[in-house]
């Protein structure tokens, strides 16, 4: 099953219940939250407050929390707590990557795994199992930028390898992802699919969920 997991990152801040809301509405499954620290990516988002906010106002939706900050294992816990479903962070951010995968799991939520588009995915042979493994498909810190082409490779090994170890592992794809391309991604062997402006660029996000959801099923 293929899910979409709209980023809020893209969202009108000024209506983020009203734009969420309109994304489930759509068939949105996931909502991806990202959190940048102006560190390990050139920009400032959102932190633990928005997040405990919209776990106030939606219960069901698995929060797919991507945290593109230093030293992650550091925020884990008041994330989990805040109602994170999901953490994901990058392997570049930490020395620690089993450690970490290992106390986000203690938290009792998932655990997840992110690549920058030219990080080699060798760490995945050396860890005992993930539950999602995001690879980024254009360089992290702002939304709206294309999709750079030889991560269509990475995807398909990225997919060979999780199902060579036979992890119960999503497959995430993160940045540039619109109607034009979602098939092919698809192809590659991604089934959770991170999207901003394709989304909250549309009249209504509803309209971008289902406009996405749409290519997959044809």
């Amino acid at each position: 099953m293929y899910i979409i997991s709209p980023s809020i990152l893209s969202a009108d801040f000024s209506n983020l219940q009203k734009d969420v809301k309109s994304a489930i509405e759509g068939g949105a499954r996931f909502l991806h939250i990202d959190v940048m620290d102006g560190r390990f990516v050139p920009n400032i988002t959102i932190g633990l407050p928005v997040v405990r906010s919209l776990r106030k106002a939606f219960s069901d939706i698995v929060f797919d929390t991507h945290l593109m900050i230093v030293e992650p294992e550091e925020y884990v816990k008041e994330f989990a707590e805040a109602g994170a479903d999901i953490i994901t962070f990058h392997v570049e951010a930490t020395p620690h990557i089993d450690r970490t995968i290992n106390f986000i799991k203690e938290q009792g939520i998932k655990a997840g795994i992110a690549f920058n588009p030219t990080t080699p995915l060798d760490y995945l042979e050396y860890i005992t199992s993930v539950d999602l493994v995001l690879i980024m498909t254009v360089n992290p810190g702002f939304g709206g930028q294309k999709f750079i082409p030889t991560m269509h490779e990475k995807i398909k090994r990225a997919r060979e390898i999780i199902d060579r170890k036979g992890w119960n592992a999503y497959l995430e794809v993160d940045g540039g992802i619109y109607a034009e391309n979602i098939q092919k991604v698809a192809m590659d062997g991604a089934n959770v699919f991170a999207a901003g402006n394709a989304v909250f660029g549309k009249e209504s996000p509803k309209e971008g969920v289902e406009e996405l959801l749409d290519k997959l099923n044809e």
